[in-house]
């Protein structure tokens, strides 16, 4: 369906010093931000949609006069979408660090005067849930219909219910966990090793050397990648195949050669290790993947997610994937068990995908209508 909706995207700028969980304090930053639909007269339709790594606010709709800009959850979110911008006012909120648009690391620092880098300070995913209720203030928005993500962003919309438990009313968390397994987190080092070793990285401050550490972005991308598809979307997509032809006839052989391209997934991978170190900051990569390392409610609670859980007040939706074995179905069961445990009300969904983690941005139709029965309830749910 092509997306109705023109984005427009607005910034907010905040004076007043953020205190990060590290004990730093950013000063002077401003949030870029995007919102579709019309707040209604009681403001009580907001939904706050948090983003994953590599996303931005731009979460829906397209920029005027510019085709192929649709945002990154289009799919799910607009007119007579499952999360209808005809009945709710839909929020998407850049983060604190990111490099589109939000202040980050490509930003001047305004008590140097000197672009932060490496100084940027170390952000954590509850950092950026304070900044969120900060905007959300600004707004006049003093509670939310639901507040709603995948993967980081269902990280960020579980702290939501843990931090401010009385600002919202409903939360959707999709494709996460309650913390990174040991796994997750070794594939995160790999890829910040990638690009720290970098000879054009400069120990984070590249921007003064006028380059960009495209080789280790490239390299980080491509695991990332990897983890993000399932072996069967691959073998189904790549298989072995090899890559082009040979003066215009279907390659039969290999090249043997250990430095060229061979097989189609390498092309693949290639292509978007590319691509994306054409358009993300690598302070930022750094940066969000560490917030995710560090997420752990549970930590401050002897490891008991019940005991952490049991601040939250709202109804949850919670959504797995069969073959996400990044953020797999068993790390959503431990949120909802601890949910349970603590009598809250709770909807859990496990679709039987192929597609793996990346499935929660695809147009999976029983997916998509599990998310649009439950806004559907929440919009006809009278307010207590």
């Amino acid at each position: 369906m092509l997306s109705m909706l023109i984005a427009q995207p607005q910034t907010m700028y905040f004076e007043a010093p953020l205190t990060t969980q590290s004990g730093a304090s950013i000063r002077g930053y401003s949030l870029t931000y995007e919102t579709y639909g019309r707040l209604n007269a009681d403001r009580s339709n907001a939904v706050l949609i948090c983003h994953a790594l590599n996303a931005s606010h731009h979460v829906a709709g397209v920029y005027a006069g510019q085709p192929g800009t649709e945002g990154w959850w289009d799919n799910m979110i607009g007119p007579g979408k499952p999360v209808d911008t005809d009945k709710f006012y839909v929020i998407g909120v850049n983060n604190l660090g990111s490099c589109f648009g939000s202040t980050g690391p490509m930003h001047v620092n305004p008590d140097t005067g000197k672009v932060y880098g490496a100084d940027f300070p170390v952000v954590t995913v509850e950092d950026w849930v304070n900044a969120q209720a900060r905007l959300l203030d600004k707004l006049g928005i003093g509670q939310l219909a639901a507040v709603m993500g995948g993967s980081l962003g269902g990280m960020q919309a579980l702290s939501w219910t843990l931090q401010y438990p009385e600002r919202m009313r409903y939360a959707v968390v999709i494709a996460s966990a309650p913390n990174l397994n040991a796994e997750n987190i070794a594939f995160n080092e790999v890829a910040r090793r990638a690009i720290v070793t970098d000879p054009d990285f400069h120990g984070g401050h590249f921007y003064e050397h006028g380059v960009i550490p495209k080789r280790g972005l490239r390299i980080a991308r491509m695991i990332g990648h990897i983890t993000y598809l399932s072996d069967d979307v691959m073998n189904e997509k790549f298989g072995r195949e090899l890559r082009g032809a040979v003066d215009g006839a279907v390659r039969s052989g290999y090249q043997y050669s250990t430095q060229d391209i061979e097989f189609q997934i390498e092309s693949y991978l290639r292509y978007q290790g590319d691509k994306f170190s054409d358009y993300f900051d690598a302070n930022t990569y750094l940066l969000i993947t560490r917030a995710l390392d560090y997420f752990d409610p549970a930590r401050q609670h002897g490891g008991d997610l019940t005991a952490a859980l049991a601040t939250a007040r709202c109804k949850f939706l919670l959504v797995s994937f069969s073959t996400d074995w990044r953020f797999s179905p068993e790390r959503s069961r431990e949120i909802v068990k601890g949910l349970l445990d603590n009598r809250r009300d709770v909807s859990y969904a496990e679709i039987d995908a192929p597609h793996g983690h990346d499935a929660f941005l695809l147009d999976d139709p029983r997916y998509l209508g599990v998310v649009r029965s439950y806004f559907n309830n929440m919009a006809r749910e009278p307010r207590t």
